[in-house]
C-alpha cells in the first residue's frame, strides 16, 4: 500500500480489525520508508457499478460507485445529531449492499437516493429531512413544512391518503 504522506510503495500492517458491522477490515499500517502511520479499509466489492447521474435536458453521466459520496451525505445529514457513527457505517453498508446486490451493473442516482432516504427515515427524523431537502431541492420554506409534515404524519401513524 503506498504511503499518503511520502509515497514509497511499502508498508506495514500494524493493526487489523473488523469494521462496519464486520463488512469491512480496518487495517493501521505504517510506512516502511518514512515511519508514518495511517489506516486504511478493505471492504468486498461483488461487482463493478456503474452510477447513472441524470442531468438537465435529459443527458446522462455515468461514473463508478463511489461509498465515500454516500458516507459524506448521511454524516453531512446527521451531523450534531446524536447518532452513533457505527449506525450511520450500518446505513451506508446497508445501501451498498443493496445496489451491488440488484444484480444490475448500472443503477441510477435517484434510486441510490431513495435507499439513503429510507434508511435515514428509520434512523432519525431530522437527518432525514435535512437530506431530503438536498435531494429533492427544496426552494422554499413551504417546501420544509409540507415535507416535515409527511414525515410527522408517518411518525405518528395518521396518513392524508386515509
Amino acid at each position: 500500500m503506498r504511503c499518503p504522506f511520502c509515497a514509497h510503495d511499502d508498508s506495514q500492517v500494524k493493526d487489523s480489525r473488523p469494521a462496519e458491522d464486520n463488512a469491512a477490515i480496518r487495517r493501521r499500517r505504517q510506512c516502511t520508508s518514512c515511519g508514518a502511520r495511517f489506516t486504511t479499509f478493505e471492504r468486498v466489492q461483488l461487482r463493478e457499478i456503474t452510477v447513472i447521474k441524470s442531468g438537465d435536458e435529459g443527458d446522462e453521466r455515468r461514473e463508478p460507485f463511489d461509498r465515500a459520496k454516500i458516507e459524506k451525505s448521511v454524516a453531512l445529514a446527521c451531523r450534531k445529531r446524536r447518532i452513533d457513527r457505527e449506525r450511520i457505517d450500518q446505513l451506508v453498508s446497508g445501501v451498498q449492499r443493496q445496489v451491488e446486490t440488484a444484480g444490475e451493473s448500472e443503477v441510477h442516482s435517484r434510486e441510490i437516493g431513495e435507499m439513503v432516504m429510507e434508511g435515514l427515515r428509520q434512523l432519525d427524523s431530522v437527518a432525514y429531512i435535512r437530506f431530503a431537502s438536498v435531494y429533492r431541492a427544496f426552494d422554499e420554506a413551504r417546501d420544509f413544512e409540507e415535507f416535515a409534515g409527511t414525515v410527522r404524519d408517518v411518525a405518528t401513524g395518521d396518513s392524508k391518503n386515509d
